[in-house]
């Protein structure tokens, strides 16, 4: 039962994003399934997953349909205003979201999304499905070390592991790991360096095939009040540039979240984001195509037309 409702909750809201318009309560249970019974269990359903929603962050507006009458309410998720709001994670918590965000995107691409939005256009009714991808929450992590590693954190348990450099010369370490974080489109952890005695950052990809567990469970104490995001930020972060880029609007969400609006037509916003990390930067701008124009700095923009030119050349 749960999970037909959480199925029920997830095709809602990938609806609901995707509309261009407002849905009605009958267009909704026409197209969602899982919405049976009665008018009044319908009813009572949808509240009770309406409040589900707003209770996790997703805000729902609701509006008439029609502006000029007094008709039967509208119901949409806003993409600009979709966001969760993740607050201070540990490093478990971290890895099962990852793994629910993992489940999410499978829900957004499966048979019974899909068919909610072919029934929507069957209705008339504009859809947006292609966008759905960038706006499911998303951690993007690769490495088989991550759900390791935030248990040896949970754990306090020694780890040992080959690591490449910055000559990309592959080291061994010993660690005691304090946490993981995300800056930049990377996952670094931040742990104690065993043979250099000192707090050191690993990034996840630079790591050498598997991590090994070396001590026993509470090996090691952790300052509570130590901050890893705050720690990265202070030691990887110090020098930032600013981009000034258009992005189109309603797009460009994975660029937003740290962006400031300076001007808007009705195409696109005029917005001034910093960075630090180009490389990841330009990965993030190039993944968005042609819903980012980038204006300065210059070497960024000469750097993201050079990727543009290498990716025509090798389709040619």
């Amino acid at each position: 039962m749960a999970s037909r409702k959480n199925e029920r909750l997830i095709n809602l809201t990938i609806a609901l994003l995707a509309t261009k318009r407002y849905l009605t309560k009958s267009e909704i249970f026409r197209t969602i399934e899982g919405y049976e019974g009665s008018a009044e269990s319908k009813e009572r359903m949808f509240e009770r997953d309406k409040d589900d929603l707003r209770r996790i962050g997703i805000v729902i507006d609701v509006r008439g349909v029609d502006p000029g009458f007094e008709d039967e309410p509208g119901y949409r998720i806003h993409p600009e205003t979709y966001s969760l709001n993740l607050g201070e994670l540990n490093g478990v918590e971290v890895a099962l979201l990852s793994l629910a965000a993992e489940a999410w995107r499978g829900a957004a691409l499966s048979e019974p999304a899909q068919s909610a939005l072919v029934k929507l256009r069957s209705l008339g009714i504009a859809s947006d499905f292609d966008a759905l991808p960038n706006l499911a929450p998303r951690l993007n992590v690769t490495s088989p070390n991550f759900v390791p590693l935030t248990q040896a954190i949970a754990d306090r348990i020694t780890v040992t592991f080959g690591y490449l450099s910055a000559q990309m010369q592959e080291e061994a370490r010993t660690v005691n790991p304090y946490g993981l974080g995300s800056r930049q489109g990377h996952w670094y952890l931040v742990a104690f360096d065993k043979d250099r005695l000192d707090i050191r950052t690993f990034r996840l990809d630079r790591l050498v095939g598997n991590i090994a567990l070396v001590s026993k469970k509470n090996s090691f104490e952790t300052d509570p009040s130590f901050n890893v995001l705050t720690y990265l930020d202070s030691t990887l972060f110090e020098k930032r540039e600013v981009a000034q880029m258009s992005i189109r609007a309603g797009r460009g969400h994975a660029l937003r979240g740290d962006a400031r609006v300076i001007s808007a037509d009705d195409e696109f916003d005029l917005c001034e984001i910093s960075y630090s990390d180009e490389s990841s930067f330009v990965d993030t701008i190039l993944w968005h195509a042609d819903d980012v124009i980038v204006h300065s700095p210059d070497h960024l923009r000469k750097k993201v037309v050079l990727h543009l030119e290498a990716l025509v050349r090798a389709h040619e």
